[in-house]
Parts: C-alpha cells; structure tokens; sequence
C-alpha cells in the first residue's frame, strides 16, 4: 500500500504530468478539425457533387454520429491498453480519413468516409480517451487540468476554420482535406508517443472505504443507473446551449443586424467559454463535479431567458458573452463527476457514453430548435423549449445531490 501511495504522489500533479496535458491538449486540438472541417468545407462540396443543402450537410451529421459512438469504443481501448492506442488508431484513420475524402468521386462516398473514418475511428479517439485519461494524472488540481485538456476541443472551433478557409480560396477544398489528413497524422504521430505510459495505479487504503462503497453503489444507485442519469442531464443542457450556439447567426439576420454580427456574437460565445472552461475546472477542485455543473446548469438558464426580453444588438452582445462564459464550464464537469463515482479502470467507456449523450443534445437542440422556429415563425419558443430542457438537467442534478449526503451519513453511522 505504501509503495502505491508513493508511485501515485511521485506521479501525480508531476512535472511529467504537465507535460501530458499539453500533448493531450495539443492532440485534441488537431484532432477536433474532424468536428469543423465540414462546416467550412459545406459550400464548396454542395458545389462541386451538384447537391441541395441537405444533401450537403450529411457528411457532418454522419461525422457526428460517428464520433459519439467512437467515444465509447475509444474509451474501452483507452481502459484496455491505454490511451495510446486509440490516440494512434486517430491519427491513422483521421490522417486517412481526409485523404480518402479529398479524393472522393461522390457525395456517398465523401459522407460515409466522414462518418466512418473522420468521425468513428479518426476524432474519436481524440477527445474523450484524453479526457478520462488526464483525470487519472492529477489530484490537487484535477479540475484545471480537466478543463485545460477539453478546451482543445473549443481552440480548434477558434483555429481550424479561419486555416481552412484560407486554402479553400487558394488551392481548392480537395488539396486542402489532402494537406490536412497528412498533416494530422504527422503532428499527432509523435505526440502519441508522450501518452504511452499507463497512468498511475489507484491508491488503497483503510481511509479509502468511502470512495470504495461510492464506486459499488454510486450515490445509492447501480453504476449504470448513475452514468444513465448524467446521460440524461447531458442531453438536457446540450439542447438548451445548442439552441444560441446553432442558431445566433440566422437569429441576427432575421432581426436585420446581418449574418456577420452573428458570426461575431458566436465567435464571442465560443472565446468567453474556453474562459468559462477553466473557471469551472477551478471551481470543480473546490466544491466538486455535481455542485459545480449545478451552478453552471442554472446560471446558463439565466443566460438563456436573457435573450428572451433583449434583442438589441449591443444587448445581444453582452447577452451572448454571459451565455458563453456561463454554459462552457458544463462539459467539464462531467468527467469530474465519471471520475468521482465510478473506478480508474472504467473510467474511459463511461466517459465516453455521457459525452456522447452531450454531442446528442448538441445535435436534438440544433434541429429542435429549426423545427420549431419552421413551425412558429419565431424563435421565441424555440428559446423556451431550450430553458425547459435546461430545468429538467437542473432537476437531476439537484436530485443527485441529495442523494450524495445519504452515503456519508451511512458511513458516519
């Protein structure tokens, strides 16, 4: 037991382990131009294979789908073998995965390339093996390091775009998905290698009986009851912070301010939520994983009713940097809690199935809100529908959290 405790203390919050986090970070970076190459690549293709905006946007959906089911499949690897198996099979199949697409004949070929090889096998494995994985090298600052690592998931939202868009105009969309599948490929090759150490074994001690009973019978729940419910409360808060995140720009245009003060608002959600990211992580290491997703679930309900009376445009700009710094802490939270509750070892695959749920509400809420905006003529009621999902994640959380006090008074007794 003692030598354990000393190889963890040895290991954890190391020096090595900062190394770690800034290769995690650099490779999910890279990695995340999986998630945004379709969305700039998505006039060119409709362009080239002769398609309607529908058709066009089926590689992206089936890349997202791809990397929601990925996660879980990553994640077992990554409980298996080490997170350095699925970062390497991300970097062979993202690497190839853009090459295949660059050279496709057709829009069916160019989606299920995405769907298969960019989003299943490529970016996959890229982001949430990383996650559970750095969680595992840090203790006193596990929430900061958390939160450091899945912001690269929003720098490469901010980097790739702009990178992208450039090569487009200058030497075709079919040269640049070329250029990027050999690029992704050598930069993230070498930067596996820095992941190849397993991380350090858990420490057992007589002290440690709490965490040994919250792991069987997590919060009075079975396992599966438990990464079940956070499934859920994902889902919820992901539907309500699509609906700006999706769907600001249309929003501007239709109240006259144009689609590239939207494009800015956007911009700005997304650079005050890599702040909000690494509040949170703070935050986590103070009061834990629950209470701080419950104080983020409730201040983005704030944030979202506020776009309801203000639609100014300065408002609108404020608005929407209090709805980015509010909502980007959420996603953090969730590994915080998957590693409070459930075992190292599984930590990888139940990870992997709530992150997949959040890419899930991602995706309901982008078309939810759509549908209702189709049906109403207003996004009014598609900004309630968001804070009424909004409530139901509020709802689970404060109904676990009850639950949390239960286990320390039978421990107590």
């Amino acid at each position: 037991m003692n030598s354990i405790t000393e190889l963890n203390r040895g290991l954890q919050d190391s020096p090595y382990a900062c190394v770690r986090l800034g290769a995690a970070l650099l490779v999910m970076t890279i990695g995340g131009v999986g998630m945004y190459g379709m969305a700039v690549a998505l006039t060119p293709v409709q362009a080239e294979f002769g398609v309607d905006r529908a058709d066009a946007s089926l590689p992206y959906t089936l890349a997202m789908i791809g990397f929601g089911l990925g996660g879980i499949l990553m994640g077992r690897l990554s409980d298996r073998f080490g997170v350095i198996v699925p970062v390497l099979i991300g970097a062979v199949c993202l690497g190839l995965g853009f090459i295949l697409a660059g050279l496709a004949p057709n829009l069916p070929v160019f989606a299920l390339v995405h769907g298969l090889f960019i989003g299943l096998l490529g970016s996959s494995g890229t982001f949430a093996p990383l996650v559970a994985d750095i969680s595992l090298w840090f203790n006193r600052r596990r929430g900061v390091a958390v939160a450091i690592c899945i912001s690269g998931n929003y720098l490469a939202g901010a980097a790739w775009p702009p990178v992208l868009q450039y090569f487009f105009s200058t030497v075709g969309w079919r040269a640049t998905y070329i250029g990027v599948g050999v690029f992704s490929f050598l930069a993230i090759l070498p930067l596996a290698l820095l992941l190849r150490r397993r991380p350090p074994l858990p420490e057992v001690t007589s002290a440690s009986a709490h965490a040994r009973m919250m792991q069987e019978k997590p919060l009075g729940l079975t396992p599966n009851a438990l990464m079940l419910l956070l499934a859920a409360a994902g889902v919820g808060c992901c539907v309500a912070m699509a609906m700006p995140q999706v769907h600001i720009v249309a929003y501007c245009s239709d109240l006259g301010y144009g689609p590239a003060r939207g494009a800015e608002m956007l911009s700005l959600m997304l650079g005050f939520g890599i702040v909000s990211r690494l509040a949170s992580g703070w935050i986590s290491d103070r009061i834990g994983g629950l209470r701080t997703l419950l104080l983020g679930s409730a201040l983005q309900a704030i944030a979202l009713a506020l776009f309801l009376p203000f639609d100014g445009l300065v408002s609108l700009y404020i608005v929407s940097a209090l709805f980015g710094l509010f909502q980007g802490g959420l996603i953090p939270a969730y590994p915080m809690i998957v590693r409070e509750y459930f075992p190292p070892g599984e930590a990888g695959w139940r990870l992997g199935v709530v992150l997949m749920a959040t890419l899930f509400g991602m995706a309901l809420g982008g078309w939810m809100s759509g549908a209702i905006f189709d049906f109403t003529g207003s996004y009014r009621a598609a900004f309630v529908n968001g804070i009424a999902f909004n409530l139901v994640n509020l709802a689970i959380v404060l109904w676990l959290l009850q639950r949390a006090r239960r286990p320390r008074q039978l421990l107590a007794a």
